[in-house]
């Protein structure tokens, strides 16, 4: 516990920096590792008395999927954060909020600015989705146009004001790329979904920036033995689907029969499920692939 008091004086409100004029701090926490043990273990009316007890029955709790335990631990943050990127955040409805107001406050004079080295492209496999980077050369054309554009929004904005135009109708043409603030309070449990769902490759990066940093910089150093279970279980976990173990024993079945053990993408095709044989894209197709290639079972292709 003491060791605890030490780390919660050294992150409370200490802002960690995200994109360009964002941050995330600790507001408050109400738990440790030992308040999920503790309600895990409710029924023996006591807590264990060794911390490999707690690391144990810990990573059973989430090796098993038992949330519960989870929801007795609370986490507050205060965020700041693009609007753009907050509107995926409260998507999450499972935490507390209450959210900077541009109703009775001016709206914060930030706005998210992207280099010209990091501006996107669209993903030719996945709608929601970026691939890739575009060249500098147009990037630095995009920026200059993006400073442009936000500043006259400002402007507009700033000179509705003063012309005695109400806050909640002045601000309707502020770009999503303002910066919001909010207090979001939730448990353990949702949070690391949360956590498990952003932090992933496929998430958009501005929020899996955020994600990151709340895992690493807050949750790591809070729920130690918690976030050593989570890691092993659900971040660097993998789901594999019935479908998935079928084409797996497929193909072990192959590689058996004198295939070798070298499988390849022919391999693959050959095992693939049937539904998939007559479909020139399939995305399930295309994830059971690349589980199979992090497995070590095919070989990596490169980009």
């Amino acid at each position: 516990m003491a060791e605890q008091n030490i780390t919660l004086e050294e992150l409370r409100w200490k802002k960690f920096p995200v994109l360009d004029d964002g941050f995330v701090c600790l507001v408050d926490v109400m738990g440790n590792d030992a308040a999920v043990v503790q309600a895990a273990r409710v029924s023996y009316g006591k807590g264990t008395k060794h911390v490999s007890d707690d690391r144990g029955l810990i990573r059973y709790l989430l090796r098993h999927r038992h949330t519960t335990p989870f929801e007795m631990a609370e986490v507050k943050l205060l965020v700041r954060v693009p609007m753009d990127c907050w509107r995926q955040w409260i998507r999450h409805r499972t935490a507390n909020v209450n959210e900077y107001s541009t109703r009775y406050s001016l709206a914060i004079d930030a706005a998210q600015a992207t280099s010209p080295k990091d501006w996107r492209s669209q993903s030719a496999s996945n709608r929601q989705g970026s691939e890739g980077r575009l060249d500098v050369t147009i990037g630095e054309k995009l920026t200059a146009s993006e400073s442009e554009f936000q500043q006259r929004a400002r402007e507009l904005y700033e000179q509705r004001v003063e012309l005695g135009v109400a806050r909640e109708q002045a601000r309707k043409d502020l770009p999503l790329a303002t910066y919001t603030e909010a207090y979001w309070k939730v448990d353990l449990h949702n949070l690391l979904h949360f956590l498990a769902l952003r932090m992933d490759s496929h998430a958009q990066e501005e929020i899996r920036d955020y994600a990151t940093t709340i895992g690493q910089e807050i949750i790591r150093p809070l729920f130690p033995l918690v976030w050593e279970a989570f890691e092993d279980y659900r971040l660097d976990a993998m789901f594999l689907t019935r479908i998935d173990r079928e084409i797996i024993f497929r193909l072990m079945e192959r590689a058996r029969s004198g295939a070798g053990l070298s499988l390849n993408e022919d391999d693959f095709l050959a095992c693939q499920d049937e539904s998939w044989k007559d479909l020139q894209r399939s995305r399930e197709r295309d994830e059971c692939r690349a589980k199979l290639q992090r497995l070590g079972i095919l070989p990596q292709v490169p980009k």
